[in-house]
C-alpha cells in the first residue's frame, strides 16, 4: 500500500506542471495550419524471380535493372510483372537487386491501369532474426528481467502509437501529449522492468522531478535560441502532410521530453540501486556516507554517458556534417542552423539533466536508507 500512494503522489507530481506549459505553447508557438490531405499509396510485396536486363548507365546516367517479380500480396497475387529499377552507379554494387530478393512495390492513386514501382527491398524478416538474437542474450543474461523489461518496451512504443501520434495529430499541445505520455511510459517500462519495490519508486520519483528542472530548461533554450522546429526534412513536409494544426515548436520540446525521460532511467535506477546495495553491505553508514559513496559511483557513471550522448548525437548528424564539409560552409554558420541548434539542445539538456540525476537521487536514496545520526548536507 505505501507503494502505491507513493506512485500516485509522483504521477501527480508529474502531471502538474503539463497544463501551464501546454497553454503556453498552445498561445505563443510556431504554428502551421496545413491544408493539403495525405495521398495515400497502396503498398505490395513481390519476390525477384529473373533479372532481364542491367544497363550500367542509362540515357540518365543511371545503373537500371529491369526485373521480373511475382507479386505476393493484394488482388493480384501470384502475377507476374516488369518493373524497372534505377540507382546510382555507384549505389550498384551494394543495392542492386539479386535474383530471389523480396522487395516492396507500391503504386500510386487514380492510376488505370496501374503501375508497380520498386520502393525498398523487404527487411522486416531479417530484422526479425535480430530482434530474436538480442532477445536471446538479454534474457540469457538478465533471466525474468529481460521479459520484464521486453513486456514493458511493447507496453512503450503501444502508448507512442496509440495515444501520442494520434492525439498531435488531432491537433492536441505537443508538449501537454509527451508530458502525459513519457509519464505513463515512465510509470509502465520501469515498474515493470525493476518491480515494485522502494528504490524502483526512488528512481521513478527522481526521474520526474529531474525531468521537470530540464523541462524548464529545454524550455528557455528553445525560446532563447529562437528555434521553431522547422530544422529538419520530415518537420518541412509535416507542413503539407495534414489537415489539423501541427505546433512545431512544441513538437520539438515534446521530443525532448520523450528523449530525456529515456536516458534518465538508466541514471536514476543505477543510482537508487547502487545506494540500498552500499546499505545493505554496512546497514551502519550514515546518510553522508552513503551519499558519498553512491555519488562517487554516479561521477564515474555520468562522465561515460555524457560521451555516449555526444558520440550518439554525432553518429546521427554525421551524413548532415558531411554534407556541410562538401559545400565548404562555414564553421559558424554551421553550427548556427537550426538543424544544427536542434540537435545542440538536445544534446546539452540531456546532459544537464543526467548530470543533475546523480545528486538528486543519491541524496533521496541516501536520506532514506541512511542512519539519521549525522547532519547531512551535500556537497
Amino acid at each position: 500500500m505505501k507503494h502505491f500512494f507513493f506512485f500516485v503522489f509522483c504521477t501527480f507530481v508529474a502531471c502538474l506542471p503539463t497544463g501551464v506549459f501546454a497553454k503556453n505553447y498552445e498561445s505563443t508557438d510556431t504554428m502551421l495550419d496545413a491544408q493539403v490531405s495525405v495521398t495515400q499509396t497502396s503498398y505490395y510485396k513481390g519476390k525477384v524471380i529473373d533479372i532481364v536486363e542491367e544497363i550500367p548507365k542509362n540515357d540518365f546516367d543511371m545503373f537500371e535493372q529491369t526485373v521480373h517479380i511475382q507479386l505476393l500480396d493484394g488482388d493480384e497475387k501470384g502475377r507476374e510483372i516488369s518493373v524497372p529499377y534505377e540507382i546510382t552507379p555507384e549505389q550498384a554494387i551494394n543495392k542492386k537487386l539479386k535474383k530471389g530478393d523480396t522487395v516492396i512495390l507500391n503504386t500510386l492513386p487514380g492510376e488505370n491501369p496501374l503501375t508497380y514501382y520498386i520502393n525498398e527491398i523487404y527487411r522486416l524478416p531479417t530484422l526479425g532474426w535480430l530482434l530474436g538474437f538480442f532477445m536471446m542474450i538479454a534474457f540469457g543474461i538478465a533471466r525474468r528481467r529481460a521479459l520484464q523489461a521486453m513486456f514493458g518496451l511493447v507496453l512503450s512504443f503501444g502508448v507512442i502509437v496509440w495515444f501520442v501520434l494520434p492525439r498531435i495529430l488531432a491537433g492536441d499541445s505537443p508538449v501537454l501529449i509527451s508530458l502525459i505520455g513519457s509519464t505513463a511510459i515512465m510509470s509502465i517500462s520501469i515498474y515493470l522492468a525493476h518491480g515494485v519495490r522502494t528504490r524502483t519508486t526512488i528512481a521513478f520519483l527522481c526521474s520526474i522531478g529531474t525531468a521537470a528542472i530540464g523541462i524548464g530548461f529545454a524550455t528557455i533554450a528553445v525560446h532563447a535560441m529562437s528555434l521553431f522546429g522547422m530544422g529538419s526534412e520530415e518537420a518541412f513536409y509535416l507542413q503539407f502532410s495534414v489537415d489539423t494544426v501541427i505546433n512545431l515548436r512544441g513538437l520539438l520540446l515534446g521530443g525532448i521530453i520523450i528523449g530525456m525521460l529515456g536516458v534518465l532511467d538508466d541514471v536514476t535506477t543505477t543510482q537508487a540501486a547502487t545506494v540500498e546495495e552500499i546499505h545493505l553491505a554496512n546497514s551502519f553508514l550514515s546518510r553522508k556516507e552513503l551519499y558519498r559513496r553512491g555519488a562517487s559511483v554516479g561521477r564515474e557513471h555520468i562522465t561515460s554517458l555524457i560521451n555516449t550522448l555526444v558520440l550518439a548525437y554525432t553518429g546521427a548528424a554525421l551524413p548532415l556534417l558531411l554534407l556541410f564539409q562538401i559545400y565548404d560552409t562555414p564553421l559558424w554558420v554551421t553550427l548556427n542552423s537550426e538543424i544544427v541548434m536542434e540537435e545542440v539542445v538536445r544534446m546539452i539538456v540531456g546532459s544537464v539533466v543526467l548530470i543533475l540525476a546523480v545528486p538528486i537521487t543519491t541524496y533521496i536514496a541516501a536520506w532514506w536508507y541512511g542512519r539519521a545520526d549525522t547532519k547531512f548536507v551535500p556537497k
